[in-house]
């Protein structure tokens, strides 16, 4: 399959640092052996060695990875890790047609229909040992027209508010939270009015930028940019687009921090109290405790405007291109089983897709209490945030479609909201370009 335009576009790829693990011996002989084999592991004594690339941090620690081959000896696992998500997809879309990528291969969910055009360059992960372990939109979403599944699910990214109890404390409002998750229970307009209230109390910020709140805004509309029928570009035609946008640019002059998200200001802000209010699906936790590690006032309120919200999450998958196919898919479907992802969430915060994983609150409670975990209880003030991220997850009712050009449209849409918020545009300026932007996209 061609894939020259987005080698085209997406130029050379990333740069990722590799940390080889040495191999362990085990007692047994066999592959695989022991009761948390993965399935699937070919019983060959071969040495090999498998590469996992993925990005930001999946909670793949040396340990994680080392238990794996403590449990196959054979195998050799290194670990290549790119700095970024864009990245990571910059590497995967250069050589997905032309070779050169890991054995197993993680996406981000936003250009997973990207991914799908090419399919048939994949490993088919389908298999009877892993039907039902994920929450069906999860399996769906990586599931192509011929039935074949391309991705076995990581995280998810159920959404709650984080709040600064502190600044909550100053301004009058309310901060236990439950009390705060019945002030902000509601749509996105109660959510901005008690931002009013907040801001009018303190003079401060109510939200870090107008394009972190948008993220949570858009992935509650069902079809936001492109028509599911005849994958037409949509965006600048659908009315929910251009209310979200008009209401986020109307509120920001008065309620936004303006501060990017992933910027040095906005990494630094989350210790100074800059912005009292966030989104927050459960990854963002240890983005939150990695940057702000004295701050103490940090909780979570187990609500999101509108209901339900998913914003983020991965799969891994496995080039059919590779020279250790079957025993890639093994690696993949491992790392990917509930076990494995509780660990990965104690580990990185990411939270669990698998069903088992997701109706053990109790596990799922320990795993984010844990003293290391970037989640745990004492820095959020809280010991029931898997209990919380859980009823985020069950509270999703939208599984948003995303085609092939999402990614580019929503990033000219991210551009457009941030030239508001630096004052380089006004909103109807700034539109008209993200417009223009949009239709040379398609």
């Amino acid at each position: 399959m061609n894939l020259s335009r987005h080698k085209k576009t997406l130029g050379l790829a990333a740069g990722a640092s590799a940390i080889a693990l040495t191999l362990a011996a085990c007692s047994s002989s066999e592959p695989g052996s022991g009761s948390t084999a993965a399935p699937g592991t070919t019983g060959s004594s071969e040495p090999i060695t498998l590469t996992v690339a993925t990005f930001n941090n999946f909670g793949y620690t040396d340990a994680l990875l080392q238990e794996y081959m403590d449990l196959n000896p054979n195998v050799t696992v290194v670990s290549n890790v790119a700095a970024t998500s864009n990245d990571a997809r910059t590497n995967y879309f250069a050589k997905l047609g032309a070779g050169g990528l890991a054995d197993v291969e993680a996406i981000e969910v936003d250009w997973l229909p990207e991914v799908m055009q090419y399919a048939d360059l994949l490993a088919d992960l389908s298999d009877p040992s892993v039907e039902g372990r994920w929450l069906d939109w999860k399996t769906a979403a990586a599931t192509d027209p011929d039935g074949r599944l391309i991705g076995y699910g990581t995280d998810i990214g159920p959404e709650a508010i984080c709040y600064d109890a502190a600044q909550f404390e100053k301004a009058g409002l309310p901060t236990d939270p439950a009390e705060v998750a019945a002030l902000l229970k509601g749509d996105w307009s109660t959510y901005f009015e008690v931002g009013q209230q907040y801001a009018d109390a303190s003079g401060k910020a109510w939200f870090d930028s107008a394009g972190g709140t948008y993220q949570g805004m858009i992935n509650q509309v069902e079809a936001a940019y492109e028509d599911p029928a005849t994958g037409a570009i949509t965006a600048t035609t659908n009315p929910e687009v251009k209310a979200i946008y008009d209401q986020l640019t109307s509120v920001s002059p008065t309620l936004s921090a303006n501060l990017s998200q992933w910027s040095d200001d906005w990494f630094a802000a989350l210790a100074t109290g800059d912005f009292a209010t966030m989104l927050c699906p459960g990854w963002m936790l240890g983005v939150i405790k990695g940057a702000a590690p004295d701050t103490t006032t940090w909780n979570v309120a187990d609500v999101f405007p509108g209901g339900g919200g998913n914003w983020g999450g991965s799969y891994l998958t496995v080039p059919a291109s590779g020279p250790n196919v079957d025993a890639a898919k093994a690696l993949a479907s491992w790392l990917t089983a509930p076990e494995q992802q509780l660990k990965a969430l104690a580990a990185a915060g990411t939270f669990p897709s698998q069903v088992a994983a997701l109706d053990n609150d109790a596990a799922l409670n320990e795993a984010m209490a844990s003293g290391d975990a970037p989640t745990n209880a004492t820095y959020f003030n809280s010991d029931t945030l898997g209990t919380i991220f859980s009823n985020r997850a069950n509270a999703i009712e939208v599984s948003p479609y995303k085609g092939a050009l999402y990614f580019q449209v929503n990033d000219a849409m991210q551009n457009a909201l941030t030239r508001v918020e630096d004052g380089s545009q006004d909103p109807t300026t700034s539109w008209n370009q993200f417009v223009s932007e949009v239709d040379a996209i398609g």
